[in-house]
């Protein structure tokens, strides 16, 4: 197994697999974050994809690879998923899963969306993973290779909620301007990882949420009365386009409800936290 941005979810798919007896490498971007996942049993190397990759990468003799870094930061293309494919070396056909965003199916104004939906990215984060999505089924087209895409909905868990956000009194929009925003567990994430690599179908793209869409207003609200902290304060959307990040504010210009039948029929998931109540509680019971 070759995981590709060893991050969070990924130390999580690592870890798992040594448990099973498989053999794990990472590829991370820099020697600390390699030399982080040695000290912790793992085979870690450092690779920017950012530059050019000078020789093919030898340590892809792997048939499952776990591609889960991030595009870069700014523009509308993946030059990094460029670098990578032009990488492997000739003659492998690897099967390789991608977290991708359900972004790429742009604002919906709230509509039911499942994964025949035309993709419509509206912003450059968006676009870059849509970019990656079809560079790599380009390359499957041509080499052979297999690939799975996971549009993944808003990841939360231990370590990944709005807490200093809370603490800090950033402000939120009320629940009647909040769009419909859509979430899963990182425990769930890593076992639709899994159970795409094992039982993914060939060129599929995955909705990947817990199916129970709600809106950030609440999200925000059930968080902050979880954990003792005082709600968000109220503005309205148009105060938020002078007092918001860009980042938020464009979370906030797309609503959309994802559909995640075709994940649970096809993968055959059985998802531990099947909405947010007892997901955030177990983010609770883990802090």
């Amino acid at each position: 197994m070759l995981i590709v941005g060893c991050g969070a979810v990924g130390r999580k798919i690592a870890d798992a697999a040594l448990q099973r007896g498989v053999s794990v490498n990472c590829l991370v971007r820099t020697e600390e974050s390699a030399r982080g996942l040695r000290d912790s049993g793992l085979h870690a190397r450092a690779l920017d994809l950012d530059r050019d990759i000078s020789t093919p990468l030898d340590a892809v003799g792997e048939t499952q690879v776990f591609y889960l870094a991030p595009p870069p930061p700014d523009g509308q293309r993946d030059p990094r998923m460029q670098r990578f494919l032009a990488a492997l070396p000739a003659g492998t056909k690897p099967r390789i899963v991608y977290i991708s965003t359900t972004g790429v199916y742009g604002d919906c104004t709230g509509a039911w969306v499942d994964e025949r939906r035309p993709v419509n990215p509206q912003i450059d984060r968006a676009r870059r993973r849509r970019d990656a999505e079809m560079q790599l089924l380009h390359w499957r087209d041509a080499v052979g290779g297999e690939v799975i895409i996971l549009r993944v909905a808003g990841i939360y868990g231990p370590g990944k909620l709005p807490l200093a956000r809370l603490a800090k009194q950033t402000p939120m929009v009320s629940e009647t301007e909040a769009p419909w925003t859509n979430r899963i567990h990182i425990t769930d994430l890593v076992s639709i990882c899994e159970a795409a690599m094992a039982r993914g179908r060939d060129g599929e793209c995955y909705n990947v949420s817990d199916g129970q869409p709600g809106n950030m207003r609440d999200y925000f609200d059930r968080v902050a009365d979880l954990f003792g902290l005082p709600r968000a304060p109220t503005i309205s959307l148009a105060e938020g386009k002078d007092q918001l990040s860009a980042g938020l504010l464009s979370y906030l210009a797309e609503s959309r409800r994802l559909d995640n039948r075709k994940m649970i029929e096809d993968l055959g998931i059985s998802l531990r936290y099947p909405d947010l109540a007892s997901g955030l509680e177990a983010c609770r019971d883990q802090t």
